[in-house]
């Protein structure tokens, strides 16, 4: 069994606070080869896509369904990071989707305040029990729009998302009134950390506007129990085949540009999750 699962003290951390940070999570030698890849795959830049973030930046990233055989699906596939997430959801997972997040040096635009289940509700999900863990490929720092949390908002349940640029966002009075009872908390982080987050858990991060990059690959995974009630453009429950630890070096530097697996890539106008928001708001005004 792995060494590095979530302690005790780290599964009540996350839902005291809806969220935790592990430190050194993943070695410099497993960290080094996700970077390594992330940064020289050229399949990864060509499926990015970016997104209008409402501050007059853009938002870059790339999304897929399903987590392949590459480098990347090691990650998300391996022992300890599944059996973190079954014992913070409490059973068996599913992958959701992963992402990787491209801030770019002095471009990076900005996310707004939002709960992920407030784009995921529209999917078909029924209850918020689904987690993402962000882990960290370059430094994340306040200069480079490190990740932002307000600490317990999670207990606030769904709040209703409107639309903020091409992202959705969370109804800003609701968010200053809990900014002022809440902590904000900037997640700094080194490469190999991960922070395993609440998707009712408020979030947000400002642009990049320092010359260093702060790229981040996101892992989301659904419980079992918690299958969607209608298909979406995200997968309806999928046994997971879950990896050993050692399989992330074991696989090596194996990028998306060779594997010819299909991970279900999510291009712009496949990904709905905003567009479902804007035709429900649509509908109800």
């Amino acid at each position: 069994m792995s060494t590095k699962l979530l302690s005790p003290a780290e599964v009540a951390q996350y839902h005291r606070a809806g969220y935790v940070i592990a430190r050194n999570f993943f070695s410099n030698q497993e960290i080094s080869l996700l970077h390594r890849a992330a940064k020289e795959d050229q399949e990864l830049d060509h499926r990015s896509f970016s997104r209008a973030d409402g501050e007059s930046g853009q938002v870059r990233l790339s999304l897929w369904n399903h987590p392949g055989d590459t480098l990347y699906g090691m990650f998300a596939r391996c022992d300890r990071m599944v059996r973190s997430v079954e014992l913070l959801l409490g059973g068996e997972v599913y992958h959701y989707h992963s992402k990787m997040i491209m801030k770019d040096a002095l471009v990076g635009g900005a996310w707004t305040w939002h709960q992920d289940y407030g784009y995921w509700y529209q999917n078909g999900v029924l209850f918020p029990w689904l987690t993402s863990v962000s882990i960290a490929v370059d430094p994340a720092t306040r200069e480079n729009g490190c990740l932002q949390v307000l600490e317990g908002s999670h207990e606030c349940g769904r709040i209703e998302h409107i639309l903020t640029g091409e992202q959705a966002g969370a109804d800003m009075e609701r968010v200053q009134h809990l900014i002022e009872r809440l902590p904000l908390v900037h997640c700094e982080m080194d490469p190999g950390d991960v922070i395993f987050f609440h998707s009712n858990l408020l979030h947000r991060s400002d642009q990049n506007r320092s010359p260093n990059p702060r790229w981040s690959m996101i892992c989301c995974y659904n419980s079992a129990r918690n299958n969607p009630y209608k298909e979406s453009h995200h997968p309806c429950y999928t046994p997971l085949n879950v990896v050993s630890d050692d399989q992330i070096m074991q696989v090596g530097l194996k990028r998306f540009e060779e594997s010819q697996q299909d991970v279900g890539w999510l291009e712009d106008e496949k990904d709905r999750s905003a567009k479902l928001l804007a035709k429900s708001l649509a509908a109800k005004s």
